[in-house]
């Protein structure tokens, strides 16, 4: 009962997205024909709010219903204590598990939840961009290694990388109301989860895994995101061997 209660939300938030939002959808390559099938993992980069489920606009019934039913969405607590924030997102995904900043028991729970049919759905730099391009501790937006433990968690599969053009127009941290009738954008990258987890191991021993996956993430959005303009992240140089 709760997954089709989930995925009534979820239809009616991307009705509501559509309707107060214009989304531009680009994609990285040529994705087949079936590009919004056998998804394994959403990965988001550059996370700049939390109305960013503004981004259903783009997404199709099979999607939603892939989150309502098999979903599972590290949260932060913060966020989930949020008196009205934390409740609407409770209805994200099938499993929303609380995650504190730490790798502690809140995160093995969200490694616990993920089994053969799971979309695990992940915004890997682990805290929201603040106006001036940094987070809320001044510190440069990194990916955070939690993304490597998924990888590693679903084995295979479609990964689809998100890249946010940012939501500061619609909504900044720290400001209560969104503004309407916006167009946001975003650009769209299907991998394969073995194929790109083997060519990470290609380049990196495996004591340095998880350090080249951050590493790989942070080139990759620095140079898809569909910004205009400078971008607000450091230039990440290729490993050697890469």
């Amino acid at each position: 009962m709760r997954h089709a209660i989930t995925y009534g939300f979820l239809l009616a938030l991307r009705a509501l997205a559509r309707l107060f939002y214009r989304a531009e959808v680009s994609w990285v390559g040529d994705p087949p024909a079936d590009r919004w099938e056998g998804h394994r993992l959403l990965v988001f980069l550059h996370h700049t709010s939390l109305f960013e489920p503004v981004f259903l606009a783009a997404g199709p019934n099979s999607l939603l219903r892939a989150l309502a039913y098999h979903g599972v969405l590290p949260a932060a607590d913060k966020t989930m204590q949020r008196p009205v924030v934390g409740r609407l997102y409770r209805f994200i995904a099938a499993h929303v598990v609380p995650i504190s900043r730490a790798r502690d028991n809140t995160w093995f729970q969200v490694l616990r939840k993920i089994d053969p049919e799971s979309l695990v759905v992940i915004a890997p730099e682990g805290r929201m961009m603040r106006k001036n391009g940094l987070d809320s501790r001044g510190e440069p937006m990194t990916v955070r290694g939690g993304i490597a433990d998924v990888l590693e968690a679903i084995g295979e599969g479609r990964m689809l990388i998100v890249y946010s053009g940012g939501l500061h127009h619609v909504q900044a941290p720290g400001e209560r109301l969104p503004r309407l009738f916006q167009t946001v954008r975003l650009r769209l990258e299907l991998l394969e989860v073995a194929d790109y987890v083997r060519s990470i191991r290609e380049v990196a021993a495996p004591a340095q895994f998880r350090r080249e996956v951050c590493r790989d993430l942070e080139r990759r959005r620095e140079a898809h995101c569909p910004i205009d303009g400078p971008k607000p992240w450091p230039k990440v140089e290729p490993a050697p061997g890469g």
